[in-house]
């Protein structure tokens, strides 16, 4: 599945009000380090920062983690995997 592919599933499964799981490489710009791979089990797309407000934001997607209910976001370049499928970035 490529990359925007699987960003188009993410969206109409969360205005679904479905969950999906997905598995993407951290990535911190203020620290320019990562942790590693992160898997989240559950969640849903959130509504993305305004540009104000985080100048990266287009370039990012929020979500939310439906087990713990923590908002969080990640870089859509970095997403590995989405329901199982690997993501590539072609």
């Amino acid at each position: 599945m490529t990359l925007y592919d699987a960003i188009d599933q993410m969206k109409m499964l969360s205005q679904e009000g479905k969950s999906f799981s997905f598995t993407f490489m951290t990535y911190s710009i203020e620290k320019h380090t990562s942790h590693g791979l992160r898997h989240v089990t559950k969640a849903r797309l959130v509504k993305r920062t305004r540009k104000e407000k985080n100048q990266y934001g287009e370039y990012m997607l929020q979500y939310i983690d439906m087990e713990s209910m923590q908002r969080s976001q990640f870089w859509m370049p970095l997403l590995v995997e989405m329901n199982g499928e690997p993501v590539k970035l072609n």
